[in-house]
């Protein structure tokens, strides 16, 4: 292919002792003429080479099928009123509902009337206490710059907003719905230059009033990339502040008696562990913690009496298990009104439920109804009940909610399932093991048309293996499009995630990443001896820290696959840091200032492991203009380097998109990229999908 020209610097730094050559350094300027050049011309060469595949149509009409099957969100309860979102069939986003009493339902926040462009997104939302007002969150082009509002859930009148600078700010309400805490960052000329992304504070805030003269809780002094997290009980007397800097497994703990002198104690700081603190219904100061349980547990304490704050005085009520993750409770009442924990765990990437004693006294069963798949959410009242409600999903079952019930504790009933216009596809699940270069055996679910390999088939396998996320069982527009093309999807968890705890989280993280990407080049390497398929029909597949994770297989093993889709990716880990939250990850990744971490990162990344006459597999790089998180100058710089080094005639292609950023976006958007990729990955594995 003749690809867009592209200047190679002769620029070569010395770090530590390092050299480190940086050719494309010039794409990393986006307003940089040669670089708008260069971006255009890879448009028009992306848009030829992807308009043209054969089975994009196909694809497209698939996925316009299947993503259209619709969505429903666990449900929120605030005094008999339950707030949920729901996405039917051609909706472009799911929309925010109240349920009354009565049964009546009423739509609250619908982006796509606020904005019928779609580029606006519900980023988070929480009613209050008393369910009567409702702080949201709203941004708009992909930018994730939340603003937050506040409505009158009877009238729905806005009654305050937008409040700016609120991207990843939860609300804590106080009892009135008049004031609440959240966490704002500081207005960028009270900030170094190129720092207006950092620098959050806690607040105290009155609705109606100016931002500007909010309290100030928490905050000052603290490290520019911490993360904070506010909470407060239903009765108003107690807060929970959290902290951490940037995305590091480990959090300092707060807590504050409001109706005393409202001071923050310290409940865990500087300790290497996470912990999530609440003060219940029963007046007990609830902990899930991985303290000293890499696996979870769940202890209480009495929140007046800091003594009892310490580990070896905490009462366990749901103790680390030996094979299972705990990822999320709700506390609910027995038949005989005891208080019981509702306790969601995760074996080998698929969710449990099971049922405890509040008071400590152990297991009282087990959910046996439950299907396996993922539980997304536990949801009770506040105020005590023996109902649950529980968000599940499949691979074939968009996302649902269920109804748990103290009267029948090892059964589920359908509460509320997602909208759907056609039948949704049944896949055939296998789940094998394969074993990475260590020994360490790694966990795939092998979706197909059939529950074993006939012959080799065109195959994508899909991973993520950083920042403790699990890939669990989940509705997949897009892997159930595949599969009924007569392809094979397989979805690998590997080391980083949390499918085996804060143990499995570390063993993929700093010194230790290269363990992700032995894990997913042994996931490959298994799909080929158990007969899935050949090299020659493998592709992988993976967006942000898993762009990484398949620019890595690209690079380290260009011979195992045949394709590629890179998408939001981080790539040059030399220089991450320096752009969009880069910096929040160095506790995840390692920094480039540090002699030794700096060695870790030249490992591994890709832009540094490209060798000129290589044939590397056909690459289709999937960026963002509005994203704020990962900038899209990581893929301008390896589609460079790679078009540049590539020996195949394999193409290496560059597919922009604009007013999209990293998260949330319209399903007509979805489709289109999905199409895209697929259509691609089918070019290069072999896949001949009939019409749909």
């Amino acid at each position: 292919m003749r690809y867009p020209d592209a200047p190679r610097l002769d620029l070569v730094e010395n770090l530590h002792g390092h050299s480190v050559a940086d050719p494309y350094r010039w794409l990393e300027d986006a307003a940089d003429p040669r670089t708008v050049a260069w971006a255009a011309a890879q448009d028009e060469l992306a848009a030829g080479l992807l308009g043209s595949l054969p089975t994009r149509p196909v694809f497209a009409e698939r996925l316009e099928r299947l993503v259209h099957a619709g969505a429903v969100g666990v449900p929120v309860w605030r005094r008999g009123r339950a707030f949920s979102t729901r996405r039917d069939p051609g909706q472009e986003h799911a929309v925010l509902r109240v349920t009354e009493p009565d049964g009546t339902v009423r739509v609250l926040v619908d982006p796509t009337a606020l904005d019928p462009a779609g580029t606006t997104t519900l980023d988070a939302w929480q009613p209050s206490w008393e369910g009567d007002r409702l702080a949201y969150q709203l941004s708009v082009g992909g930018d994730e710059e939340s603003q937050l509002f506040v409505l009158d859930v009877a009238t729905g009148e806005v009654v305050e907003g937008p409040v700016d600078r609120c991207r990843y700010s939860p609300v804590g309400w106080l009892p009135g719905g008049e004031e609440l805490f959240y966490v704002r960052r500081l207005a960028p000329e009270l900030v170094p230059a190129g720092e207006e992304q950092f620098h959050r504070r806690v607040w105290r805030h009155r609705v109606g009033t100016d931002p500007d003269t909010d309290v100030l809780v928490h905050g000052e002094g603290s490290d520019p990339s911490t993360y904070f997290g506010a909470r407060t009980s239903a009765d108003g007397r107690w807060l929970v502040v959290s902290a951490s800097v940037g995305t590091a497994p480990r959090d300092d703990v707060w807590l504050a008696d409001l109706a005393g002198d409202g001071r923050l104690r310290e409940l865990q700081v500087g300790v290497d562990a996470q912990t999530a603190a609440w003060v219940a219904r029963d007046g007990r100061l609830w902990l899930h913690t991985d303290r000293d349980a890499p696996r979870g547990r769940l202890v209480v304490a009495d929140p007046a009496d800091p003594a009892s704050w310490a580990p070896d005085a905490w009462r366990e009520v749901v103790p680390q298990q030996p094979d299972g993750v705990l990822t999320d409770v709700a506390l609910v009442d027995g038949v005989d009104g005891a208080l019981t924990v509702l306790a969601v765990h995760a074996v080998d990437a698929t969710d449990r439920l099971s049922l405890w004693a509040g008071d400590g006294s152990g297991a009282r069963g087990q959910v046996t109804d439950l299907q396996p798949g993922s539980i997304s959410a536990v949801s009770a009242p506040p105020e005590g009940g023996t109902t649950a409600w529980v968000g599940f999903t499949d691979y074939s079952t968009p996302p649902s909610v269920l109804r748990w019930d103290a009267t029948e504790p090892t059964a589920l009933t359908e509460h509320e399932k997602a909208p759907t216009t056609a039948t949704v596809l049944s896949v055939q699940v296998v789940e094998a093991h394969a074993t990475s270069a260590d020994g360490t055996p790694v966990h795939l679910f092998v979706l197909s048309p059939s529950g074993m390999p006939d012959t080799p088939r065109p195959t994508v396998l899909y991973g993520y293996g950083g920042f403790n996320v699990s890939l669990t069982p989940a509705y997949s527009a897009q892997a159930l499009a595949w599969v009924a093309a007569g392809g094979v999807w397989v979805v690998a968890n590997l080391r980083g995630g949390s499918e085996h705890g804060e143990e499995w989280h570390r063993a993929g993280m700093r010194e230790h990443k290269q363990n992700v990407f032995d894990d997913f080049a042994a996931a490959a390497q298994h799909l080929v001896a158990a007969g899935w398929t050949t090299p020659a029909q493998l592709a992988v597949m993976g967006g942000s820290n898993g762009g990484l994770l398949v620019g890595a297989m690209a690079t380290q093993h260009p011979d195992l696959v045949a394709a590629v889709v890179c998408s939001a990716p981080l790539l040059d880990m030399v220089r991450y840091e320096l752009f969009g939250l880069g910096r929040t990850w160095n506790d995840e990744y390692g920094t480039a200032a540090d002699p030794v971490e700096l060695g870790w990162l030249l490992g591994y990344s890709p832009y540094h492991r490209v060798v000129e006459g290589t044939a590397y597999p056909a690459v289709l790089f999937t960026t963002f203009e509005s994203d704020t998180r990962v900038d899209p100058l990581h893929a301008r710089k390896l589609a460079a380097a790679l078009q540049h080094a590539t020996s195949a005639e394999a193409p290496i292609v560059l597919r922009r998109e604009l007013s999209v950023g990293h998260g949330a976006r319209a399903v007509s958007r979805t489709v289109g990229l999905a199409a895209d990729q697929l259509a691609f990955l089918a070019a290069h594995t072999g896949l001949a999908p009939a019409p749909a």
